[in-house]
């Protein structure tokens, strides 16, 4: 049963429930196209962090107990380099530090914030609302709200995607909590960990590393702490940003295929992480999916990539893994699975994993259904010295990972 808004506000009266109408809709897409984002997945989450910051700043001005004026930070100018790049908006509301957190899933099951906003000492705030749009219905919920210390308390980093991860009973779902608080306990610098300073070789070097990577968020490309110290320098931000614009002018360069070769060297290039090294560092969902998969038991060596299909997936993103197992006769057998990313228990029905030769022939296929929470290839071998191909697709929009094999050295 589909309930009103109306029926959802006496459900939960502690929350926060903002109408949307088509109107906002329409302003907040028309301000994102407007504006230049790198990818397709990057406007949908400026498209979403727009629409979440116009409804909010709205119901803060309506509200006669708020009197203070609600400011972005660090301007409105700078949120297009932000949103391109890390999901969230900060605002000040007199000495108060708040982020507002979008997403736009059917069901409120987790509170994601990227790590960005928690670990950087200038992005750093007091409190982080967990907000859910339903665009469907025409209507946005904020869920609850953390604050700083709450977070590192109680949250998990979810290596995966750099996020800390909070469960619905650790938020306090009654914001006047939070305007309470404000008044009794006035607001004090943060203390956050201070970052590394980048040598202007490095950070010219790291520049042109990521304006490269505009298919995807380069977010995972870096250690956190050299992308943190970063992308917290508002003109190295925004250099970056133009960066990836540009290269959205130029034509697409060869891909570059990954060598599986050195995944048995324990090296892992741009964009790709060792599964297990990921399993070792934390506890969550996907690390029990993982351990359960009875088809990865014999796997020797799983590296995993986070797949962006931009629009079509809503800006959300699946996880490719692949598994490699060396065999005595010169070739390596392999393993292709796909996951849900973010929380999310399946993945979206009529998405296709495909294995492509290199003359372009499909070799292998399969398709998710309504409630899929993998999808895999049957195993297959690779010589050294061949390649092969990775394609996820979904409707019109497809992504090809190219690999190769050049030795079982390691």
């Amino acid at each position: 049963m589909i309930l009103s808004l109306n029926e959802l506000m006496a459900v939960y009266p502690e929350q926060l429930w903002i109408e949307i109408e088509p109107e906002a809709r329409e302003k907040a897409w028309q301000q994102t196209q407007n504006q230049k984002y790198s990818n397709a997945a990057s406007r949908w989450n400026a498209y979403l962090n727009c629409l979440c910051l116009n409804s909010f700043t709205r119901w803060i001005k309506e509200e006669p107990d708020l009197q203070e004026t609600l400011r972005v930070w660090p301007a409105e100018a700078s949120l297009p380099s932000i949103w391109d790049v890390v999901n969230g908006t900060k605002l000040t509301l007199g000495e108060t530090e708040l982020v507002i957190i979008p997403n736009d899933k059917s069901a409120f099951a987790e509170f994601r914030i990227p790590q960005e906003w928690v670990d950087i000492p200038s992005w750093a705030s007091h409190y982080y609302l967990a907000v859910n749009l339903n665009l469907e219905a025409g209507w946005m919920r904020v869920c609850g709200y953390a604050n700083r210390e709450r977070i590192q308390q109680r949250g998990r980093c979810d290596r995966t995607d750099r996020t800390y991860v909070l469960e619905p009973e650790d938020l306090i779902a009654d914001l006047n909590v939070m305007w309470v608080a404000r008044e009794l306990f006035p607001a004090k610098k943060l203390a956050v960990k201070p970052l590394p300073t980048l040598s202007k070789a490095q950070t010219e070097k790291i520049l042109e590393q990521l304006s490269q990577q505009i298919d995807y968020s380069p977010i995972l490309a870096l250690p956190f702490e050299q992308w943190a110290s970063l992308i917290a320098n508002d003109k190295n931000r925004q250099k970056l940003y133009q960066l990836r614009l540009a290269k959205q002018n130029i034509a697409p360069k060869q891909p570059t295929a990954t060598n599986l070769s050195l995944w048995l060297q324990n090296i892992f290039e741009a964009g790709w992480q060792s599964v297990d090294t990921i399993l070792g560092t934390q506890r969550e969902t996907l690390a029990f999916q993982f351990r359960t998969n009875a088809a990865l038991n014999d796997v020797s060596v799983k590296g995993l990539k986070l797949i962006d299909l931009g629009m079509d997936l809503k800006g959300n993103t699946v996880m490719l893994l692949v598994g490699l197992t060396p065999e005595i006769d010169e070739k390596v057998n392999i393993r292709v699975q796909l996951y849900p990313a973010k929380g999310e228990s399946y993945l979206p029905p009529n998405l296709k994993l495909g294995l492509i030769s290199p003359s372009g022939v499909t070799l292998q296929e399969v398709e998710s259904r309504s409630q899929d929470n993998y999808i895999q290839l049957k195993r297959f071998k690779s010589p050294t010295g061949k390649g092969f191909s990775i394609q996820v697709t979904l409707g019109d929009v497809s992504i090809k990972e190219d690999f190769v094999l050049s030795s079982l050295i390691g």
